[in-house]
This record gives C-alpha cells, sequence and structure tokens, in this order.
C-alpha cells in the first residue's frame, strides 16, 4: 500500500472511512449508554443557515403541568396554553495537524504509518470531544442567573462534609448517586444512565466493592479492563479530566457528573476537508504534513448556550466553561418568559473527596 502521505495518491474519505473502522471499545460503550442522543437532523439546518455555527430549535411545550377543572355540569371549562420554547446551540470546531519525516520512513525499512496514524487520529478526537463535553458540563454549572442557580442548586449533591456508611468524611457510598439522582429529577430518577469519574473515586468505590470494571477481549484474545464500569445498575465512564478544586481545608474536591438517556444532543457538522496532506520536499530533507478538522455540536437537553461572551465563530474551551453562556431553555414569548422545568433535564452532579 502506498505510503498515507503520498499527497498524489491520498484520497480523504477512504482515509475517514479507514478510521472509523479501527474498534474503539471506550467509544462504542459510550454509545450505548443512551447519555448521547444523536441529531443529525440537525446537521443540514446548520448548513443551509448563514454561519451555520449558531442554531435555535423548537421545543415543544407539556400539558402535565395544567391542573384540572371540575366537570360538574356547571363550570365553565377554561382552555389551557402550551408554551413553545427555544433551544439554542453552538457548533464547537476543531483542527489539528501531524507531520513525518521522509528519513523515518527511510530508517524504519518503509514501515507503512497508516494504520499507526489512524488509530491515534481516532482515539485522539474521542479524547478532544470527551474534554469538549466535560467543558459544557463544567459551563452549565456555573450558570448564575436566579433560573440558572436554582437549576445549580437542585442538581447538585455535596457529600464533602458528609460521613459516608463507612464513616469516611466526604466520599461516596452507596446511596450517593441514588440520592443525587433524585434530588435532581425526583420521580424522573430512572432516565440516568451514565456517570463520569475520577479515578480515585472510582477506586474508592471499588474498594468498596460497590464499582467493577467492564472487561473487552483484544484482537490478539487476552481480556483486558475498560476505562469503564458499572455501579447502581449504571454505566460509569473514568476519566482523571474531571473537574477537581481545592477545598477550603486544602482537600481536592471530585466532581463526578451524572447524565439521562439523551442528556447530550450530538450531531455531526462536518467540515469541508476532513483530512487532507501537504507535500513540503524542502524542511528536515522532506516531510508531509497530515491535517484534520472536525465541526461537532454538542448541546445539553433543557440548557441553551447564549454566546454571549464568545469571540469567533467556534467557542473555546474556557468560553463553553464560562456560565454566562448558558441558560435555561425558556419560552418564544419575552414577554411572558417561561423557563423549562428543571426536573426534565437529567444531568447532575455530586461533589466528594472521594
Amino acid at each position: 500500500m502506498p505510503s498515507v502521505f503520498d499527497k498524489k495518491i491520498f484520497n480523504g474519505e477512504v482515509f475517514q472511512a479507514y478510521i472509523e473502522t479501527i474498534p474503539n471499545p471506550s467509544r462504542n460503550e459510550l454509545i450505548k449508554s443512551r447519555a448521547i442522543r444523536p441529531r443529525p437532523d440537525l446537521a443540514k439546518a446548520m448548513a443551509d443557515q448563514a454561519g451555520g455555527n449558531y442554531l435555535t430549535t423548537a421545543l415543544k411545550g407539556l400539558i402535565s403541568n395544567s391542573k384540572p377543572q371540575n366537570y360538574d355540569g356547571s363550570t365553565n371549562i377554561q382552555s389551557n396554553k402550551t408554551a413553545t420554547f427555544k433551544h439554542s446551540r453552538v457548533v464547537v470546531g476543531r483542527s489539528n495537524a501531524w507531520t513525518e519525516d521522509d528519513f523515518s520512513y527511510d530508517v524504519t525499512g518503509g514501515h507503512d504509518f497508516l494504520e499507526d496514524i489512524a488509530e491515534q487520529i481516532s482515539e485522539y478526537w474521542d479524547e478532544v470531544d470527551q474534554n469538549t463535553i466535560i467543558s459544557i458540563l463544567k459551563g452549565v454549572f456555573k450558570m448564575a442567573d436566579a433560573e440558572g442557580a436554582k437549576f445549580v442548586e437542585a442538581h447538585t449533591y455535596d457529600v464533602t462534609a458528609v460521613s459516608n456508611s463507612e464513616g469516611k468524611l466526604g466520599h461516596m457510598d452507596a446511596t450517593s448517586l441514588n440520592s443525587a439522582i433524585q434530588k435532581a429529577c425526583g420521580d424522573n430518577k430512572g432516565k440516568f444512565s451514565l456517570a463520569l469519574m475520577h479515578s480515585v473515586v472510582a477506586t474508592n468505590l471499588e474498594n468498596l466493592k460497590l464499582f467493577g470494571y467492564l472487561k473487552y477481549t483484544d484482537k490478539n484474545g487476552v481480556e483486558r479492563d475498560l476505562a469503564l464500569g458499572t455501579l447502581n445498575g449504571r454505566l460509569v465512564l473514568v476519566d482523571d479530566a474531571m473537574p477537581t478544586v481545592e477545598g477550603e481545608g486544602g482537600e481536592t474536591v471530585y466532581t463526578t457528573y451524572v447524565l439521562g438517556d439523551g442528556a447530550i444532543e450530538y450531531t455531526d457538522c462536518g467540515a469541508k476537508v476532513p483530512y487532507e496532506v501537504d507535500r513540503d520536499p524542502s524542511t528536515n530533507g522532506g516531510q508531509d504534513t497530515l491535517y484534520s478538522r472536525q465541526r461537532k455540536c454538542f448541546a445539553p437537553f433543557g440548557i441553551s448556550f447564549t454566546n454571549k461572551f464568545m469571540a469567533s465563530l467556534s467557542p473555546t474551551d474556557d468560553e463553553l466553561e464560562n456560565g454566562v453562556n448558558w441558560e435555561l431553555v425558556s419560552s418564544m414569548n419575552e414577554d411572558e418568559r417561561e423557563y423549562i422545568s428543571h426536573k426534565t433535564i437529567p444531568i447532575a452532579q455530586i461533589l466528594s473527596l472521594g
């Protein structure tokens, strides 16, 4: 097979298709968690509108909160209206590039780096996407407006000052997850299906025999641990990129995020040229650079991106983590603004010391 870096024969579509066939157990399990809901239907809407980086969609109101009236033959029936809510989302664009020297090819006996590059890029973009979601969740839990603050309070379960069932201060135990999702969504807690936590928290729960890692068998028949496990019947993704802050006493406070079915709506908006190579025959005796680009939208259900503080057409991680850029989904009628019930949003966080 000719080298992937031969500019004359490189086919970006074939290369992308090849990347998508590379096994990635963590990614596959994450998709099966149901926390991320694909919305490919929105890709065309974003492409059709000017700019294509910001989209507001309609969210239907519910009739379940309207109070029934007495039907006694003498009382007039009063009609109700349902509010239509607006849900705004932003496209996150990211790019990167990697260079290989001709001399590396020469000294390795003509080794073809196609498979190595494909595997690394696939895992790299998975990590980028996961970090993007974490940045979004950080921003969501920094909402400071009146309605946003109510959401943050109701959907945060803080055990840092509470002794667990083992008598350990600030540590999660068998009841923490269940209590957190009940506090957030009440009788809707059954929607929660995925937790994201730091390895320190996962290890402590593993020591209590509450948490177990999932396994997979690689192509050589060797069974390996995934960075995935289960807790209280829910999938857990272990990632040391989870937020940590220093507590008042100098201790480390860990954040665990819990997501429900469809908590994050995902749209792959695509880039005009996702992959391409460029040949430089001079530098270092000759080198080829592979460029990669992506545009994706991760929209938390029931929470809008306001783009109040965004310097360009794609938000940075810092801008995603800015609470001012997030607010609860509200009605189209600005004069009588109505906000979505926070109990319908299956997103929660647990603060613990381990």
